[in-house]
């Protein structure tokens, strides 16, 4: 047979009508923004799964001010990436831009607040997140995947580095500005929001958006009663069409992501780019089941797998009642799977392999009727003649805007809340028509146990060979080995015994270098105790377990305390609260952020045995006992109280406290007697001058931020009869780090320990250099001058003087934390001077002596021990 041109053109002819392509597609771009969930987690697992010659995931935008916290989210991206061999994805987070009174908005807003309270800094108030817990179940457990990450994730060198960190803004911008793009929005929508209102111009470039978030006309499975309980069973958020588990009472229509700003998912929804909406209408059928999570379970046969297992698992295991199996869904990882489908078949709602998805009117209500009103509650409208971004009068952003989770406006009583801001309601008029998924499609495959094609599918690309994890964090290296170092202090007449309470500040932790250094004869660190409404947020604790590795101090125990002041907690669900003080700390630069990550730093510090853990146990009232329980995480009164019991009787421990006085006031307050128990305690703290440091509440301007962090349990403390040494801003405030003292530490003999702190000091230096959030970066050395007064006075020439005072605790955030000289106040010694010169040197020569030194001097020196694969 003769082959003619004529017969392949009419093949070639045939077989393309037939659908059959031979050239290769150009793959489909997405980004990803996320708020790091733990369904996030992974979901970014399935997501770098698919075929780059199908789609390539080209950025993922962090969104940080819902369920993580910047710091530990772009780190985790970070380690995800580095696990699937995927660090060509560009990452951005944060951003210091702001948002004028005008509505101007400046290069690299942040995206730490929503668009309501954005002004010119990261610092703000916490309306919607209120409702996201920041302790054990919320953000803490979210920040450290409930104790996996470290444990399984590997640490690449890619990391956030201040100043050099790509922000979400450039990242969206220069993916659009790229060419078309898919969005995939699985958090709250600043971002994006942010985008679409400063540049316009780039809406062209958004080929489709996907949002998971939402809900129509859902019902809430979560919170009903079983059958057959009768009237002892009173439900809960059951049949809501939202999820707010801690703000049903007051918002029974919202969902989470859209909750946490519904003025940006609003621009969103009505932006005009074509959407495909994920809501909890549909995502309500893909629970985490007993046999879906049976089937992922049984054999494993990828890390990334392993790893997606046993994240379910662990949320199994610490879940708060027996309903798992019916109150967590794959929300994140189903919407993923529709955006992959979608995007394969041209944005095709009828093609979708996995959701039913039919057209609806849409729209987010962002406020509450009567619109027009002027109650306090809108910073859009309220004292203004004109709108913020020119807002229509009377419009739909009018309204009564929910202030928090407690918002009397919308509470009924004996009944549910009248708040609507953040549902996504399907209207006849003013809304926007955009695709809606209502239903999982079914398993192909009739007799398997799997009942969507979603779960078949899902487990099967994570299990697929390829495009896999590399190895984890154990199985990167050829000689890992887990080591606990315990100093052997038998023979040792130890000195007095020194409880650290700290609030986990960069300064915090050369303090507690400066204690690990000082001879065991002087002082006998005992256990140390962090406070998590200050400086950092809880999953910097585990800092403090790589500090103590690095220096061989296994031993000593550490203490998680209160995530809020003093009555700060709301009823019923004390895992939630306000913000009313710890809005002063900035959520970016210069602030949590910085302290997260310690300033860039904390990945070169070696990685400890210990980490924080949500494994539990029964017998300290957790709903279940876990598969570890021995490695529980004890709390901060836990650790006080088993110090106490091994003191001699006649014997009191020494207490310094640098950060806010909840721990110790949470401890006088449930049992009084027990200052009895404490020997003396120094105070880094307040100010006797009346100059305070509170440099993002202006009206505020007498206040320190430790006294203003929890105003009331620094009255507590200082009413309690403890012998107390206040070391105030007086003093602290005068030490500031400088250039020539930096000069001087590099003259000193060098220590792992020494060369960590003047690195630390180098960056802030540096930083501080810059301006902007980083003008107060200078004063890291405030802190540890308050371990040195304890330690050795003399050496540093300290005088005291001694005054009656007391402390502002009003509720009025302009006054509250007022140091306050009174005639009625409490007779409080307090430092009056210190020589300056001899306290640095004092404290370089402490840094520089080799005993007590480091016996892991960083995670470089693991790595080579451990020797890469």
């Amino acid at each position: 047979m003769t082959v003619t041109k004529g017969f392949i053109l009419s093949l070639l002819w045939t077989l393309s009508c037939s659908g059959l392509h031979f050239t290769n597609a150009t793959p489909k771009n997405l980004l990803v923004d996320s708020d790091l969930d733990t369904d996030e987690h992974v979901a970014f697992f399935y997501l770098l799964k698919q075929k780059r010659s199908e789609i390539n995931l080209k950025a993922i935008t962090i969104n940080a001010n819902s369920w993580s916290n910047a710091g530990s989210a772009i780190n985790t991206v970070y380690d995800i990436l580095y696990m699937m061999d995927r660090e060509d994805i560009l990452v951005g987070i944060g951003g210091e831009g702001g948002i004028t009174d005008n509505g101007t908005i400046l290069p690299n807003v942040g995206g730490y607040l929503p668009i309501i309270d954005q002004g010119l800094s990261t610092a703000g108030g916490c309306r919607y997140r209120e409702a996201i817990p920041p302790g054990q179940g919320g953000r803490l457990d979210v920040d450290t995947n409930y104790g996996l990450r470290r444990q399984f994730l590997p640490q690449g060198e890619r990391h956030y580095v201040p100043l050099k960190q790509r922000t979400a803004q450039e990242v969206l911008v220069e993916t659009l500005s790229e060419g078309p793009t898919t969005i995939l929005l699985l958090g709250a929508h600043t971002n994006l929001g942010i985008l679409l209102l400063s540049h316009p111009e780039l809406k062209k470039n958004i080929e489709h958006i996907y949002i998971m978030g939402g809900g129509v006309h859902s019902s809430n499975p979560t919170g009903c009663c079983p059958s057959g309980s009768g009237l002892s069973c009173i439900p809960a958020q059951c049949g809501n069409v939202g999820n707010l588990f801690s703000a049903y009472h007051t918002n029974p229509w919202a969902e989470f992501n859209i909750f946490t700003d519904p003025f940006s998912a609003y621009q969103v929804f009505h932006s005009g780019v074509p959407i495909t909406h994920v809501p909890l209408d549909v995502t309500n059928y893909v629970p985490v089941s007993q046999v879906f999570l049976s089937t992922l379970g049984k054999n494993p046969e990828t890390l990334e797998a392993q790893y997606v297992y046993q994240t379910f698992n662990i949320l199994r295991e610490t879940w708060f009642d027996d309903n798992f199996y019916n109150s967590f869904f794959l929300w994140d990882s189903f919407a993923s799977a529709v955006t992959i489908s979608g995007m394969l078949t041209g944005h095709n709602p009828h093609k979708n392999k996995y959701a039913v998805i039919h057209p609806k009117n849409i729209t987010v209500l962002t406020s509450d009727k009567p619109y027009g009103i002027n109650d306090g509650s809108n910073p859009f409208f309220d004292n203004r003649t004109m709108p913020k971004f020119h807002l229509q009068k009377g419009g739909v952003h009018s309204g009564h805007v929910q202030t928090g989770i407690q918002d009397p406006f919308c509470l009924v009583p004996d009944g549910k809340g009248t708040c609507m801001d953040g549902y996504t309601k399907e209207v006849q008029n003013g809304g926007a028509l955009i695709q809606v998924a209502l239903l999982p499609k079914p398993n192909k495959v009739m007799t398997s146990t799997l009942k969507t094609q979603f779960y078949a599918d899902y487990i099967h690309d994570l299990n697929l060979p390829t495009q896999t994890a590399r190895f984890n964090f154990e199985s990167e290296f050829l000689h890992f080995k887990k080591v606990f170092y315990r100093p052997n202090l038998s023979k040792k007449i130890l000195g007095k015994p020194v409880i650290f309470d700290m609030d986990m500040s960069p300064g915090d932790f050369i303090t507690l270098f400066y204690l690990l250094k000082t001879p065991v004869e002087l002082i006998n660190l005992t256990a140390i105790t962090v406070t998590t409404n200050g400086w950092a947020n809880p999953a910097a604790i585990d800092i403090v377990y790589d500090v103590l590795h690095m220096m061989g101090r296994d031993d000593i125990p550490v203490g998680l305390g209160s995530y809020f002041a003093l009555n700060q907690s709301f009823p019923p669900f004390h895992s939630t609260g306000n913000c009313k003080y710890s809005q002063a700390i900035p959520l970016g630069s210069g602030g949590l952020l910085d302290s997260d990550t310690f300033f860039g730093l904390a990945r070169e510090l070696p990685r400890s045995p210990r980490s924080y853990t949500a494994q539990n146990s029964v017998k300290f009232g957790a709903p279940r006992t876990t598969d570890h329980p021995e490695l529980r995480q004890p709390l901060a009164n836990e650790v006080l109280l088993n110090v106490f019991s091994s003191l001699n009787n006649e014997a009191g421990v020494t207490i310094l406290s640098s950060g806010p006085l909840t721990n110790i006031a949470t401890l006088l307050l449930a049992n009084s007697s027990l200052h009895t128990k404490i020997k003396e305690l120094y105070i880094m703290g307040g100010s006797i001058a009346g100059q305070g440091n509170l440099y993002t509440i202006p009206k505020n301007t007498k206040a320190e931020f430790n006294f203003f962090l929890d105003p009331e349990a620094a009255l507590v403390v200082l009413n309690s009869q403890i012998n107390i040494t206040l070391i105030p801003l007086d003093i602290t405030g005068k030490i500031p780090l400088s250039e020539a003292y930096l000069d001087i530490l590099e003259k000193y003999e060098k220590t792992p320990e020494l060369e960590f702190v003047h690195k630390l000091l180098s960056t802030t230096w540096m930083l501080h250099s810059q301006g902007g959030p980083y003008n107060f970066a200078q004063y890291l050395l405030g802190d540890p001058l308050a371990a040195a007064v304890l330690v050795n006075p003399q050496n540093i020439r300290t005088t005291f003087n001694e005054k009656k005072i007391t402390v502002e605790s009003t509720g009025d955030i302009s006054t509250d934390g007022w140091t306050k000289v009174d005639k009625a106040g409490v007779p409080i010694r307090y430092v009056s001077s210190v020589d300056k010169k001899a306290y640095e040197l004092h404290l370089a020569a402490v840094l520089s002596s080799h005993t007590q030194t480091a016996v892991v001097p960083s995670f470089a020196s693991q790595k080579k021990q451990w020797g890469k694969l």
